[in-house]
């Protein structure tokens, strides 16, 4: 007894350092601002929870866009809008009213007839509120996805600023600017995209602020004649790893902040992207695209603050009590499924093991669910990952104490299933795992770009199998096939994503290791001789 105990002791002890490491706040540089004042501009789209603008019967009323100007007035002097479709029209007559300026965007698409109503309404508002709208944003990387040519795109540009009294742009990526220069000569001034975590090279977020320097210099070289500014530029706080881009909450924080202390010093005008956070872009982007901005979508809170520390899980001492409590859970399944067997010191560290490493990540997978989850198959697919990671360390804890193999598939899915509780806990266990695991790894290889990686309950839920594989003798009897296609299959998978996303994803290398210990686990798994 004394063994278990002391064992639980450290493991609630690395728990309660673990998750004080992941929540440790990070230290922000100085605030970019002095007292009072205020951004340039920030990209601002009113929607909320399902509102979308893809749906055409979307509307947005009045009261939404005031009680976001309100509170955006107190942070910045101008906002950058889309569109004028879903009632956003209404925008620049109610930033007039807090005192803020508009960019004001018209979105343009293949559609003829569409791309009229928006430029109407667009001239209309921008002839109402000449003192409002700072400029006319004529197309959003309309050349980007391919939807207008560039010689119809300057055409349009030129046929607004024929009637408009304040200043024409458009705005796209970077890159675009430089393929298509004839629209210089149409424009008063160049808006240009610089997101370094969606560059075809990523840039870390310790090396962005550098990076759109760069690139706004060459800009500048590029067209010397017209003013340049950088229409949008920011950092995802939550979504996959592309190479070394990470977004997370800190690296948001940061990002943001090193740009406009490097654009105040050198004296340009950036626009951030975003005020809040969109949901519906998630459909379109995966989770990345919906935690662009600085304010939460739900609470319409700030998610950080300029210049003081941020941490990416602040509610981590929950998580560490929470995980503390996981771990008395895997130890008490292994106490008592023990029966009569008096468990080598060996056993007791694999279960102190398990233990551990599930109270570490069960916080943590149960954080991601709303994050990660979207679509009603996304959210089954979020809790069926994290019902593993909360069934498999107490069960497979349990069978190693109770000296219990882990059952191939068919022993679970036949009608003469094994009786004993514990051992298909751990077969169902397995098989939802393996199920998971193939649906992740042949997503990732066939259409990875907006995928995530879900290395934590993965890693939660495999952690315990691998220990029980190490740790009893592997049954003799010969391979069951199932298990052996499903190993060569995530194996196979694991090399492929590891080559694909690049040796700076850690999450991509964490999930490929992941899936290659399931392959051995697999591997392991022994039908009765004959």
């Amino acid at each position: 007894m004394r063994l278990p105990l002391g064992l639980f002791a450290l493991s609630a002890a690395a728990i309660a350092a673990a998750w004080a490491w992941l929540g440790q706040p990070v230290e922000m540089p100085q605030t970019p601002f002095a007292w009072g004042e205020k951004l340039y501009c920030v990209s601002y789209a009113p929607f909320r929870g399902q509102q979308n603008p893809l749906d055409g019967s979307t509307h947005i009323e009045p009261w939404q866009i005031e009680e976001d100007l309100r509170q955006l007035a107190r942070l910045t002097d101008c906002v950058r809008t889309y569109s004028v479709d879903s009632g956003l029209d209404r925008i620049a007559e109610i930033a007039q009213r807090h005192g803020l300026k508009v960019l004001q965007g018209l979105w343009l698409s293949s559609h003829a007839g569409k791309n009229r109503e928006q430029i109407e309404t667009a001239v209309a508002l921008a002839n109402r509120f000449p003192n409002t709208i700072r400029a006319v944003i004529v197309g959003n990387e309309v050349l980007l996805r391919g939807e207008i040519s560039a010689s119809d795109l300057a055409g349009i540009i030129r046929g607004v600023k024929a009637r408009v009294p304040v200043p024409v742009t458009y705005a796209d990526v970077w890159e675009f600017w430089l393929r298509h220069t004839q629209i210089r000569d149409a424009v008063d001034f160049v808006t240009i995209h610089i997101l370094p975590y969606w560059e075809d090279f990523p840039i870390p977020a310790r090396n962005a602020a550098a990076h759109v320097e760069a690139i706004r210099r060459k800009m500048v070289d590029a067209f010397p004649d017209k003013e340049i500014i950088v229409g949008e530029v920011g950092w995802p706080s939550a979504g996959r790893m592309r190479e070394g881009a990470l977004p997370s909450p800190v690296n948001q924080a940061r990002v943001i902040q090193d740009v406009l202390a490097l654009a105040k010093r050198e004296n340009y005008r950036v626009n951030v992207i975003e005020a809040f956070d969109q949901p519906w872009k998630r459909r379109l982007e995966g989770t990345v695209g919906g935690h662009w901005g600085f304010l939460d979508s739900g609470t319409r809170d700030f998610k950080f603050i300029w210049g003081e520390a941020v941490s990416n899980h602040p509610r981590w001492i929950w998580q560490a009590a929470g995980g503390i409590a996981f771990a008395a859970l895997v130890f008490g399944a292994a106490y008592f499924a023990r029966g009569r067997n008096h468990p080598s010191p060996v056993i007791w560290f694999g279960v102190a093991a398990n233990a551990t490493v599930g109270g570490i990540l069960i916080g943590w997978a149960v954080e991601n669910v709303p994050i990660e989850a979207l679509s009603i198959g996304g959210w089954i697919r979020s809790l069926a990952m994290v019902a593993v990671a909360f069934a498999a360390p107490p069960v497979a804890a349990a069978a190693l104490t109770a000296n219990l193999a882990i059952p191939r598939f068919s022993d679970i899915l036949n009608r003469n299933r094994p009786r004993d509780p514990i051992v298909c806990a751990l077969g169902v266990s397995l098989i939802l795992l393996g199920a998971i695991a193939m649906m992740l790894a042949l997503g990732l290889v066939f259409d990875p770009r907006y995928r995530d990686f879900p290395f934590v309950p993965l890693t939660a839920a495999t952690v315990p199998f691998l220990i029980h594989s190490l740790l009893r003798p592997r049954a003799s009897g010969h391979r069951a096939a199932a298990e052996t296609a499903t190993a060569v299959l995530l194996a196979v998978s694991a090399a492929y994503i590891a080559f694909n996303e690049g040796f700076a994803n850690w999450q991509a290398l964490w999930l490929c290791a992941v899936l290659a210990a399931l392959a051995f686990i697999l591997t392991r798994v022994r039908g009765a001789p004959g």
